[in-house]
């Protein structure tokens, strides 16, 4: 979904997860580049700016900050002067199938072994997996 031209992107296009042993900033990194990698952020859009996001989400600014400077070292983001930060452009567009997959793979291994842990057997998993995508 490559918008037409350039839009304000809002604070909603990030969410967090307490209580898990990824920090905050690493899971607005990875949010990012997942939103990136599925065509669902586009170069040009802006981004919400450090402020607006660290309200939404109740985090420290500096959190919100880190990320996004760790974006803009990648190369993910750039700096508008005066204007905030907007989505650098990429090369290649939207990733293909195989290598957004490779994007969810570490996710998905962390849910196999805790699944693993829970003694869950697999088809369960890949129902409870298959009703959440279909948000039911």
């Amino acid at each position: 979904m490559s918008p037409e031209s350039p839009r304000q992107l809002g604070a909603e296009i990030f969410r967090v997860t307490t209580g898990t042993s990824e920090p905050i900033y690493r899971q607005l990194i990875e949010q990012l580049r997942r939103l990136l990698a599925g065509g669902q952020v586009a170069a040009g859009d802006a981004m919400p700016s450090v402020r607006e996001v660290a309200s939404a989400l109740g985090v420290n600014p500096m959190t919100v900050s880190k990320a996004y400077s760790m974006l803009e070292a990648e190369g993910l983001l750039m700096r508008r002067r005066g204007l905030g930060m907007e989505v650098a452009s990429q090369k290649g567009g939207s990733q293909d199938l195989g290598t957004r997959l490779e994007i969810l793979r570490p996710s998905l291994e962390r849910i196999a072994i805790e699944a693993s842990q829970l003694e869950l057997e697999p088809k369960a998993v890949i129902a409870l997996l298959t009703s959440i995508l279909k948000g039911k």
